[in-house]
């Protein structure tokens, strides 16, 4: 008994270094070198992990950035300007500066604005939702309020409205990651550029319906009448599919567009006042309707009436 379980534990000990062996040799043989630079690029790396790069880490987006012939096509949205700077010169080259995104969203309809047609009663969850039906109110497009934006940012640059049931994006904690757009089961948030001094202006609203079919869903829905893209002089407006849409590398933010929209479904943000419509000139009046006044005025308020004539005198004969 004792010299079985002798042998037993002898053949599994060299059985276990004979396959520690082979896979030692295995190992050297297909042994993968991995660029030194790697872990120095990720060093400069913020270490969120979002994402937002388009790659599963920060290490991944180091590798890319060392097997890339530039940077190019890579960037951190979350590092900005100055972790690229950093990457660059860790890499030897150099970097084209890019101008900060901040994520907007595409909605206007308020509880005000779009009145609830049903309750939903399911789970939480606008991917959910959104999979059992197109919504609980008239609008098959705007956004469903259950906040998987929030839950995905990192952070906590979104929140919920209660007052208005729409995600609020506070702009100066947001990176744009683009994690609450890729989030977005209707993808109403999108990335755009901060603009100078933070101003933006921007087409709330994504409803492909005909004019009157939005209106009734929700009223501050763009109708698609095409006023903002005639009014805009740099071409930055286009109407496509019953919707405008404002291309923010030609918009100047002269918000011509603005004053033009019908329905207020294009906003302005950050700008010092809102903009108005100019009240429009009266007409003047044609020349033969002034003339008559104005002879009206020459004339005396009054007008001397005569005394009657005296009666002669009668003789006495």
């Amino acid at each position: 008994m004792t010299t079985t379980i002798i042998w037993t534990v002898v053949a599994v000990t060299l059985l276990g270094l004979l396959l520690a062996v082979v896979l030692y040799l295995v190992a050297k043989k297909f042994k993968v070198e991995e660029d030194p630079r790697v872990d120095e690029v990720e060093k400069v790396m913020p270490g969120a992990n979002c994402g937002g790069c388009g790659f599963a880490g920060c290490r991944a987006f180091a590798q890319a950035c060392v097997e890339a012939p530039n940077l190019d096509n890579n960037f951190c949205p979350v590092g900005g300007n100055e972790v690229m700077k950093k990457v660059a010169a860790v890499l030897g080259m150099e970097v084209a500066e890019k101008a900060p995104m901040v994520a907007v969203v595409r909605c206007n309809g308020t509880c005000e604005n779009r009145p609830k047609t049903n309750e939903y009663d399911g789970y939480k969850s606008c991917k959910v939702k959104a999979a059992l039906y197109s919504g609980d109110t008239g609008c098959f497009y705007g956004c469903l309020g259950c906040g998987d934006c929030v839950a995905a940012c990192q952070f906590g640059a979104i929140s919920m409205d209660p007052v208005t049931g729409l995600p609020v994006v506070d702009e100066e904690k947001c990176t744009g990651c683009g994690a609450c757009a890729k989030t977005c089961p209707k993808k109403i948030i999108e990335l755009r550029n901060k603009g100078p001094k933070n101003r933006r202006v921007f087409v709330s609203c994504v409803n492909m319906e005909k004019g009157e079919t939005a209106r009734k869903a929700c009223k501050s829905a763009c109708i698609g009448c095409g006023k903002c893209e005639k009014a805009c002089p740099f071409g930055a407006v286009k109407v496509e599919h019953n919707v405008a849409y404002i291309d923010f590398n030609k918009c100047k933010l002269c918000r011509k567009c603005v004053v033009e929209c019908p329905t207020g479904a294009i906003h302005d943000v950050n700008f010092p006042a809102p903009a108005q419509k100019p009240a429009p000139k009266p007409a003047a009046k044609p020349a033969a309707e002034v003339k008559p006044v104005v002879e009206a005025a020459a004339k005396p308020a009054t007008e001397p009436v005569a005394e009657p004539a005296a009666k002669p005198e009668k003789k006495e004969e």
